[in-house]
């Protein structure tokens, strides 16, 4: 099964949201199924097979979330983190004032799944292969 320490060594060959796909297959390769990540401290937990399961401890002191949701200016913002116009903890910040609470990747569905803080979708969007 993974390791944090795996899961870190392929991280740190993102450095905005253009390398998110390849960071995906080096994920696949680990053995990783997906994992979800939570804006207010950064710890993700990832999920493999036979419910395996590994947490990554809080990257950033707090955000505080937004209890109101602004889908319309997220889009926005994710799609310039894509660009590799911000970088991870701005991104962050950024779904937060959306009131962005976690995001869920799905390996084997290849979405991402963006929640709010009462755990509705916000948006869904396919991982480019």
């Amino acid at each position: 099964m993974f390791t944090i320490e795996q899961i870190k060594e392929a991280h740190a060959k993102v450095k905005s949201g253009a390398d998110f796909p390849n960071y995906i297959q080096d994920l696949i390769i680990l053995g990783v199924k997906g994992y979800d990540t939570f804006v207010h401290d950064g710890h993700v937990e990832y999920y493999g097979v036979n419910n395996y399961s590994a947490t990554a401890d809080e990257k950033y002191n707090e955000i505080k979330i937004s209890a109101n949701v602004n889908k319309e200016l997220f889009i926005e913002f994710l799609v310039k983190h894509q660009n590799g116009e911000t970088d991870y903890l701005t991104f962050c910040n950024h779904a937060a004032q959306c009131g962005i609470a976690k995001w869920r990747v799905d390996i084997i569905e290849m979405t991402c799944t963006y929640f709010d803080l009462a755990g509705n979708e916000i948006l869904i969007e396919k991982i480019p292969g």
